[in-house]
């Protein structure tokens, strides 16, 4: 009689495990990209009404209407850090803190800013439980926050009308930022890399869709101008 039977992967498990080869299947070649994303329970950073919806390859709908990434999103932005570990990096937008614990089950140090206190408090609280160490801030992203850099890598999760200077001079040189820029409805998706001390180059990735970057170097919350 086997004494240790192999334990059967529960239904979020098998779930995980088949959006992870459909994410290989769509060009995500990074490894450590996929077994981090493998380790984090995406079902615990949704609704609980969303929880059976948790590995649709779409985004899903948060509170203050807001959005948890579609899982191809982070992990194409991810992937596109190309960062080795351990690097410091930083989240414009923590949302749900689902990216913040998919960089930081990488290895990463992670700062994550996030306007709405309400979704920052329950991230941490999320990230806490789960043991991941992301330090979770309260503010205007958009400025992001020097007191925790430079950078090896900045990661926006939300669509800005151009690349804000000031977090492109919170970069290391050499460093990276992933940021959507367009409009309001529309965004192109660039990696920008700090070359020198006074200068950066964006490449253009592919077009993407993301809710607005509210604040003082991204979109005003009252006009809906930049």
């Amino acid at each position: 009689m086997n004494k240790n039977p192999q334990r059967q992967a529960t239904p979020f498990e098998l779930q995980r495990r088949s959006l992870i080869e459909s994410l290989r299947g769509r060009g995500i070649q990074n490894e450590d990209v996929l077994r981090a994303m493998y380790a984090v329970p995406r079902e615990a950073f949704v609704p609980e009404a969303l929880a059976m919806r948790a590995y649709e390859d779409s985004a899903l709908p948060i509170e203050k209407k807001q959005t948890i990434s579609q899982p191809y999103t982070v992990a194409i932005m991810t992937q596109t850090l190309d960062l080795s570990s351990p690097s410091r990096v930083l989240e414009i937008g923590t949302g749900s803190g689902y990216q913040a614990a998919v960089l930081a089950a990488m290895g990463h140090k992670v700062v994550s800013i996030e306007r709405h206190a309400a979704l920052s408090q329950r991230a941490r609280t999320t990230l806490h439980l789960l043991g991941f160490d992301v330090v979770c801030r309260i503010g205007d992203g958009t400025i992001g926050y020097r007191e925790g850099g430079p950078y090896d890598g900045i990661i926006v999760t939300a669509g800005a009308p151009d690349v804000p200077e000031i977090l492109a001079r919170q970069l290391t040189i050499g460093g990276k930022m992933v940021i959507p820029v367009g409009t309001l409805v529309q965004q192109e998706l660039y990696r920008v890399v700090r070359t020198a001390e006074e200068s950066w180059k964006a490449e253009p990735l592919g077009q993407a869709k993301f809710v607005p970057l509210i604040g003082r170097s991204g979109w005003d919350e009252t006009t809906g101008r930049s």
